[in-house]
């Protein structure tokens, strides 16, 4: 199954209604001025070919009706049809996809597919629509978007810090030790009502930002560096400005040289 033969045969009968629309609107404009003038004889001319402009219609609504009947989005989703257009429209539109069915990292997003109720979710959000090209063209429009935003490394990285020392203190390790940033997450958003607004993903997309940016040190002078650990299932994925993967575990701040 493709939505895109659907979508072809749905945009032409939706040309259809719309031109019989635009006909159904010019006879009232019509019907207006005769009744304004009291021309009853092409009055009732105008209404019956109204008439016959509404039957049309009507028999192009139940049209479209028996045509969106016809799709078995089930099945469509079941199949993997849905999921294997979703990726080619993803790999046309140059989006990073890591991952397998039915969860997918399109970074920053966190893509879910429920194939049982026919929904698609990014991150928490549950999207409306199941077309794979308008839904690839909405993650590539919303990763445009958090890239475009303005971001200062410079103030990230002094609350990356400020948490970072709360985590040493809170964990008794030495200042200069490496913390994973899994932790500093929880530090930087401690409740679930605010990681709703700052979500892993987020945090995500600012520690890709911050890494890309270059900067080594904070305000005060304290430098940092991002490490890694055997423990990759702590690990943070990210992107760097090549496009390339990389994945961020730890980091450590401690005074320059």
């Amino acid at each position: 199954m493709n939505y895109e033969e659907l979508y072809a045969q749905l945009k032409g009968l939706e040309k259809d209604f719309r031109d019989r629309l635009n006909a159904a609107q010019k006879s009232y404009r019509a019907i207006e001025k005769q009744t304004e003038a009291g021309d009853l004889k092409n009055l009732e001319k105008e209404l019956s070919a109204l008439s016959d402009i509404c039957r049309a219609q009507t028999q192009l609504t139940e049209s479209l009706r028996e045509a969106v009947g016809s799709f078995d989005s089930k099945a469509y989703f079941e199949s993997g049809d849905f999921a294997a257009q979703l990726l080619e429209c993803c790999a046309q539109d140059q989006i990073d996809v890591k991952g397998e069915f039915p969860v997918y990292e399109m970074f920053p997003y966190r893509i879910r597919i429920d194939a049982e109720n026919q929904d698609v979710y990014q991150n928490r959000k549950k999207l409306t629509g199941i077309r794979p090209r308008a839904l690839s063209g909405l993650i590539k429009a919303g990763q445009d978007k958090l890239n475009k935003a303005s971001f200062n490394d410079s103030s990230f990285a002094d609350e990356l810090c400020a948490a970072y020392d709360l985590g040493i203190l809170k964990n008794g390790k030495k200042p200069g030790s490496d913390l994973y940033l899994t932790s500093l997450y929880k530090l930087l958003a401690p409740m679930s009502r605010y990681r709703r607004d700052y979500d892993a993903n987020a945090f995500a997309f600012d520690l890709a930002r911050l890494y890309i940016s270059g900067r080594e040190e904070t305000k005060s002078g304290r430098r940092f560096q991002f490490g890694s650990s055997r423990d990759i299932g702590k690990a943070i994925r990210i992107l760097d400005q090549y496009g390339k993967e990389q994945y961020l575990v730890t980091i450590c701040f401690y005074p320059a040289q």
